[in-house]
């Protein structure tokens, strides 16, 4: 056992050595490459290509991001697309800035009544659209009716079921007529909650509470979303023009609100099919950030002005499919997670990464103490191998025998490829079990999570709003996350009542006990690690904020010095 052993670690580490070295020659050859053709030819690409400075006296700049995946229609399928374009185009209500003070957007005042149920706001009568026509409470309005036709796909949707009658309307029962919304006039939105819920606030930034134009925003399928005659924005900056799997261009909307505060002109999002692509753009010059980027750019960039490392309030995890077997045994999902060697695994995949064994993101703080909020409860499980081995024993299949090969479901991304490959290797070694691998392509991997079409499958979550309910919500039973047929009573129950109590402490007490139940006694997930966000940011670029939800980077306020 012992010499397996040190031969396996002699196996990882050699592939740590080839993961590093092998990116970081290939990144300088092919930047190397591209520095040198941009020489010869003496200008970058036009419409897509970097700049970060003034262009015939405009302020622009190009942004790298990952492959096109999901609408940009605030009532559809969120995916990376919709959350770059959403935080430079569109404003909600309300959000909160990096101090938790209340910074307001699409309106100017709120009221609450005694028990938190009735949440009225009132807009901003000088909100414009894109188009110079005003944006009115009958767009947030359109967005939410949308969002609750199950046939719009949002994800999202299970997040406005705190108002009266939502989950009824959206599950068929009940017509939209009773929903809990009111529009008394143009600029007065009023929300009646079936319960209190003491994070609704927080809940304003999700696509589902953001507004899209009553006269356009239709369909998610229809196109209107990435038609710039259609697609208004009611932000700092609007779409020009959009060249499927290539680019989109936002320019400065010259009928904001607060356009005097905004000094950029243009944005251009570069897509990329994956991170080392998007590294070696910048390098070349091509783009001017490039976010989420491999762990060697650390190492290529240590001590640089360019890099900017930033916590991720993220969670890399796996689904179970209960409904396949074994997986709807709990004591099989339990020997998987505690046959898993977490800091191993982060040692192949990366520095930017780190063991975690909770759901809730690692580096979500909680708002009260400033603590991270995982620090305030016990580790829900431990790693133990013999005792995986026992339980896959105690489920029918000592040593493995005659246990069913699963499949395990991710995206074609780097990280995750590395990610499998461990995971793979380690199941097989400590419980003698075989895993299929099967990469798809990103938008594919959401396509079978939708549908339930795996055995194991990839998830990430990174945070939506400040509150751990952006990730108890994913396991309850009546959640449009919820692919792995998770219907879990007692835990529905811990979570709702986390959501009306209004003492922080007992709240989350209860939210400790939701998640220890979730991932620390039924296994219904297999927590992986937490992560860094490693970027390249042109140094002339100033005005870059980290949203504090998320830990995503803003740049509706950026400049160029």
């Amino acid at each position: 056992m012992r010499d397996g052993m040190t031969e396996r670690k002699g196996r990882i580490r050699m592939r740590i050595l080839e993961k590093v070295s092998g990116n970081r020659t290939a990144a300088l050859i092919l930047s190397g490459v591209m520095l040198c053709t941009a020489a010869l030819t003496g200008c970058s690409g036009a419409g897509s290509g970097g700049s970060a400075g003034a262009e015939g006296g405009e302020k622009a700049i190009t942004v790298a991001i990952n492959s096109e995946t999901g609408t940009m229609d605030p009532a559809g399928s969120i995916a990376l697309t919709y959350l770059a374009y959403s935080v430079s185009a569109l404003d909600e209500l309300l959000t909160f800035d990096e101090n938790g003070e209340i910074e307001y957007r699409a309106a100017e005042s709120y009221e609450v009544n005694e028990d938190s149920t009735v949440w009225t706001f009132h807009l901003r009568e000088d909100a414009l659209w894109s188009d110079g026509t005003p944006v009115t409470s009958a767009d947030f309005l359109n967005t939410i009716t949308r969002a609750l036709d199950p046939a719009s796909g949002s994800g999202y949707a299970n997040y406005l079921f705190p108002i009266e009658n939502a989950e009824a309307i959206y599950n068929g029962e009940a017509e939209m007529d009773t929903l809990g919304v009111e529009t008394p006039d143009d600029y007065t939105l009023t929300f009646r909650l079936a319960e209190p819920c003491v994070y609704f606030l927080d809940l304003l930034r999700l696509p589902v509470y953001t507004p899209s134009c009553e006269r356009y925003a239709d369909s998610p399928d229809s196109g209107w979303d990435t038609d710039p005659e259609t697609s208004l924005a009611n932000g700092p900056f609007c779409l020009t023009e959009y060249v499927p799997d290539q680019y989109f261009v936002l320019e400065k909307n010259e009928n904001y609100w607060d356009k005097d505060r905004i000094h950029l002109d243009r944005i251009t999002y570069r897509f990329f099919d994956d991170t080392q692509s998007m590294a070696n753009a910048y390098q070349a010059g091509e783009v001017d950030v490039a976010t989420s980027l491999p762990s060697t750019v650390m190492e290529l960039y240590d001590g640089q002005d360019d890099l900017l490392v930033t916590d991720l309030i993220a969670t890399r995890y796996i689904y179970f499919n209960l409904n396949v077997e074994p997986l709807d045994d709990v004591r099989v999902r339990e020997a998987i997670n505690l046959a898993i060697n977490r800091e191993e695994l982060c040692q192949i995949v990366g520095t930017d990464t780190e063991p975690t064994y909770n759901l809730i993101a690692k580096y979500m703080k909680d708002k009260e103490t400033g603590e991270y909020f995982v620090d305030g409860a016990e580790q829900p499980f431990e790693e133990n191998v013999e005792r995986a081995r026992e339980l896959l024993a105690e489920a029918g299949y000592p040593n493995g025998e005659g246990f069913p090969t699963l499949t395990y479901s991710y995206p074609t991304l780097e990280m995750d490829s590395d990610t499998a490959q461990v995971i793979q290797e380690q199941l097989k070694e400590n419980l003698n079990i075989n895993i299929e691998l099967n990469a798809q392509e990103l938008q594919s991997n959401y396509s079978s999570r939708y549908a339930g079409d795996f055995d194991m499958i990839r998830m990430n979550w990174t945070a939506d709003f400040a509150d751990p309910y952006t990730y108890l919500s994913m396991l309850l039973s009546n959640s449009t996350y919820n692919c792995s047929g998770i219907q879990d009573a007692e835990y529905d129950a811990l979570v709702e009542q986390s959501s009306s109590e209004p003492d922080p402490a007992k709240r989350a007490e209860l939210m400790h006990q939701a998640e220890q139940l979730a991932v620390g006694e039924q296994f219904y997930i297999m927590p992986l690690y937490a992560m860094k966000s490693v970027n390249l940011v042109d140094p002339k670029i100033t005005g870059i904020r980290q949203i504090p939800a998320s830990g995503a980077l803003e740049y509706r306020y950026a400049d160029i010095g």
